[in-house]
């Protein structure tokens, strides 16, 4: 396997969490109202695996790794593109959290800024997720040697061990079985 395998994975995954997003959207739409449990499990999913999991690894290994190589233009370009991504996805996740806040002390009208917080979510990881997939992924992989990417591929393990996969494939478990179709 090499270094995008674990990333492609963990992209799948997401994608799940973020249909499970869609299909609340329409739900919070019809009932004019918000669960901030749900609210506060796709914070959680994103912030953690989707942010200091996967990108984590994009950024403090994948990224550290490939600034050390005479990248195009264009593979530099995308990468500075993913970083600001990254943050962006992080900005939308606090404005969420902050709306949620507002709701729960009674601000009705925070459901539209909710509403517009995850769409945004919904909106932003496939395309995201399809850049790294189709076209960073591989066209970054031929900067680095074999035995590069299988050092690269091991420091994603270690850095794994020191995260709780299972935890979020349980968020994820738990948000389909109350809130997916």
């Amino acid at each position: 396997m090499k270094p995008r395998g674990p990333l492609m994975i963990e992209h799948r995954l997401i994608e799940k969490m973020i249909e499970i997003v869609r299909i609340q959207i329409d739900k919070i739409k019809v009932d004019k109202h918000v669960d901030p449990e749900f609210i506060d499990n796709v914070a959680d999913f994103i912030r953690t695996y989707a942010d200091q999991t996967h990108h984590g690894k994009e950024e403090d290994i994948l990224f550290r790794d490939l600034q050390s190589k005479k990248m195009s233009p264009e593979n530099s370009k995308i990468m500075d593109e993913l970083i600001q991504e990254h943050k962006y996805g992080r900005m939308l996740v606090k404005e969420l959290l902050q709306a949620k806040a507002k709701y729960q002390q009674g601000d009705i009208a925070r459901i539209d800024t909710i509403v517009e917080k995850l769409q945004a979510l919904v909106d932003f990881y496939p395309p995201h997720i399809k850049k790294e997939d189709a076209v960073f992924f591989p066209d970054t992989e031929r900067y680095f040697t074999d035995e590069e990417l299988e050092q690269m591929l091991e420091e994603f393990w270690e850095f794994d061990r020191n995260m709780i996969h299972q935890k979020y494939q349980a968020v994820y478990d738990e948000a389909k079985m109350r809130y997916g179709s």
